[in-house]
This record gives C-alpha cells, structure tokens and sequence, in this order.
C-alpha cells in the first residue's frame, strides 16, 4: 500500500487538515505494506473456506424474493476512486428508488433472509472480492456513496487516503445504526449532520493511531461483537 506525496493528491484532498494525517501515515508506510500483504493473504484465504456456505446464501437469497444476489452500489475509496462494492442483496428489487440511502429499523424494503444476513453481517462476505482488488480493506472507514462524501468536511476527508473497510471503530459502535434513525423524519439529513460526524471522529481517530496491532484489535472486536 503506496501513500501519495502531497503534491500528487487529488485537488479535492489537498488541504492542511489533510496533510496532518498524510504525514501520519507516510512514517507508517512499512505497516502500510504489512497490512496489504496481510489482506491479501487472508481474503484469498477466506474466499476457499467460505466458498460452499456463500453458495448456499447465494440460493437461499434467489429463492427469497426477486432480483440478483448480488447488490452492486457506487461507493467511495481511496483518494475518492469510485469503485462498485460487492455485497449479498438484502433488500428487495430496486430498494435504492424506493427510499433512502439509509437503513432504518424494521425497514420494509429487508427481505426474510436478509435480515438474518445483516444480523450476523453475512451479507458482506463478497466483500473479500473488494480486498483482493485492493479497493478495500479489512480494517478501515466504511465506503459511503458519493453524496455522502460529498458532504464531508476538508478534515473528514483525510479518511480517503486509505482504503474502505469492511470494518471499523466506528462501526462497532454503531452497530445500532438503523435503530438510531427508526422514527426520524428524514433519515438522510440525521445520517448526515449526526451519525457521520460523530462516526468520522473513530475513524480520524484510527488513522492518528494506525498500527497493526490497533487493527487486529479492531477484527477481534468485531468477530465478538456479531457473536455477542
């Protein structure tokens, strides 16, 4: 993983709030390279072992409802690329056109199935396909879609100079997500001028404090966290 010079970031992310985190992560640039190897290494290593029960989840989500397996959305990684994040359809045909870009708690739009897959965050095993291309990684920022990032503060987008991924801080303490917009007027607007805030401090957070070791801590977390 090769951290940019200042001088060939995007014009979007060329701004002092920026450059304090990049300077950050040039001194790391050795964990940096661990950590890709290491993505590499464990997502090929999951994709065989998962292999059969991604089959039977494949089966059980076409038997559910209508539509594909697969949910393919726009979103957002590194230095802003956009890139098409592979996850297992949990919600019924076209449920981006028929509300938010947010989930709420009991959601109508969720299938049968993919409420069990969101439970125990199953639907997001095709994500390994994303990490093996190296538009995300196991530890890092959640991919937002491009709106989103489009409204993020110049500090906020310090986050882009890493890979998304597939789990964080910040998504551990907002597991909940979906229950704190449940009842809200306008999920968007909440999501936007609350959640992502208070969710971009963890992730500005980790990047001050990046290690490997901060990284295994957060997949441990994580694992226990579905489990719990």
């Amino acid at each position: 993983m090769i951290i940019r010079d200042y001088e060939d970031l995007p014009q979007g992310l060329r701004h002092p709030e920026v450059k304090e985190y990049l300077d950050i992560l040039k001194a790391k640039q050795g964990q940096l390279r661990i950590k890709r190897a290491f993505d590499v290494c464990m997502a090929s290593v999951l994709l065989l072992l998962a292999a059969l029960p991604m089959a039977v989840i494949a089966v059980l989500i076409a038997a559910d409802s209508p539509g594909g397996v697969f949910f393919r959305q726009k979103r957002v990684t590194s230095y802003g690329r956009i890139f098409r994040i592979h996850k297992f359809r949990t919600m019924c045909k076209d449920a981006d056109k028929k509300g938010t870009a947010v989930t709420v708690s009991g959601d109508a739009r969720v299938t049968k199935i993919g409420a069990f897959l969101r439970k125990y965050r199953l639907d997001e095993l095709p994500q390994l396909l994303d990490v093996l291309a190296g538009d995300m990684s196991f530890v890092g920022t959640r991919p937002e879609v491009p709106e989103y990032v489009k409204k993020y503060t110049k500090e906020m987008r310090a986050t882009l100079l890493l890979p998304a991924g597939i789990t964080s801080e910040a998504s551990i303490a907002y597991k909940d997500e979906a229950e704190l917009l449940d009842g809200a007027e306008d999920p968007d607007a909440v999501y936007v001028k609350q959640i992502l805030p208070a969710k971009m401090e963890y992730n500005l957070k980790s990047i001050r404090e990046f290690s490997l070791l901060n990284d295994l801590k957060t997949m441990i977390r994580t694992v226990l966290e579905v489990i719990k």
